[in-house]
């Protein structure tokens, strides 16, 4: 009995059990390695995620509106500041200012999204600079940049966003609205003298550099009947001597030295409106009177307020990082 048992084991090993054994190939040492490499990333993109700021994980997507088109697109958000950096700041510009660009467009992206997300229907933002912040495709931008140039820019930008991935500007551990501009002309401007709001983290800074740009400086020289065409488009009732001494005045200053005030002829209007009527680059102007011209002579580009993008790029070239960027722009503010 006891042999016939043994018998019967000896065939259910030899039938069932051995097959297995040898069919069964061990895990190779690379099956292991890649395993254990997908593991890891797995826990890293974990912690990643948990340090990552709430306030960027709830707006990974953003949907866009194409203001030319009308249609909403939606996108990651690193996709999407790929075309909001390259087509607000150029690509020639220090590595570091474009990591500040792709941390203040984060920012001001979420901010927009969190607090004004009614005024574009079904949108978080559109691609219209005067309105939120300009954005390009990559097939545009790659059109308007030197052929041989075009690929090395491009990924040079998307290293600059990568590398800031998650990362958002706080102030009393909310995003800030992060203004920025083209050049400030030496010194920023506050928020309070620009749109009446009084944002505690946007003061005036001076940042030096800047004046070796384009955007430092510029003129414009209009006609006295110029002038007076593009006042009379606003103001129907518009007259003025320029026989009279002081026919343009400049009434008040900002403690930035820009226009808030002036006066001409029988109008008094913000800097910020002359600036608009005579397509001024800033309100940082002065004026002269040259026979039958006008001539303004004008410092900065932009309304001033925020981060400089001359002034990140001079900062940058100076061996100043984008954290130390950011914090000279912005008033006791955190990156996280």
């Amino acid at each position: 009995m006891k042999k016939a048992i043994f018998y019967i084991i000896g065939f259910i090993i030899i039938v069932f059990i051995l097959p297995v054994i040898f069919t069964t190939s061990p895990k190779s040492q690379e099956t292991i390695a890649q395993e254990e490499n997908q593991k890891q990333d797995t826990e890293e993109k974990n912690i990643k995620t948990e340090d990552m700021n709430p306030y960027y994980l709830k707006y990974q997507k953003i949907k866009l509106l194409h203001t030319e088109s009308g249609e909403i697109e939606e996108l990651d958000m690193n996709e999407y500041l790929y075309g909001v950096v390259s087509a607000e700041m150029p690509a020639s510009y220090e590595k570091e200012a474009l990591k500040a660009q792709a941390i203040v467009a984060r920012t001001y992206t979420i901010y927009q999204a969190m607090n004004n997300g009614s005024k574009h229907e079904n949108a978080d933002i559109c691609d219209d600079y005067a309105c939120c912040q300009a954005w390009i495709s990559k097939e545009d931008r790659f059109a308007k940049w030197n052929e041989n140039e075009a690929e090395s820019n491009w990924q040079k930008i998307v290293e600059c966003v990568d590398d800031t991935t998650g990362k958002i500007i706080l102030y009393d551990e909310k995003p800030i609205n992060a203004f920025f501009h083209s050049n400030s002309g030496g010194i920023t401007e506050t928020s309070l003298n620009i749109w009446g709001i009084d944002y505690p983290y946007l003061k005036s800074v001076e940042t030096s550099g800047e004046d070796g740009y384009n955007q430092y400086s510029s003129e414009v020289v209009l006609s006295k009947e110029e002038l007076i065409n593009k006042m009379k488009e606003k103001y129907s009732d518009f007259e003025i001597d320029f026989n009279t001494e002081e026919c343009i005045k400049i009434l008040e200053l900002t403690s930035s030295n820009r226009v808030k005030t002036i006066k001409i002829g029988n109008k008094e209007i913000a800097g910020t409106e002359a600036r608009s009527i005579f397509g001024l680059k800033s309100t940082n102007f002065t004026f002269e009177i040259n026979g039958e011209n006008i001539k303004f002579s004008v410092k900065g580009y932009g309304h001033g307020v925020g981060m400089s993008q001359t002034g990140a790029d001079s900062m940058a070239k100076a061996g100043a990082n984008y954290e130390e960027i950011i914090k000279h722009f912005y008033t006791d503010v955190e990156i996280k």
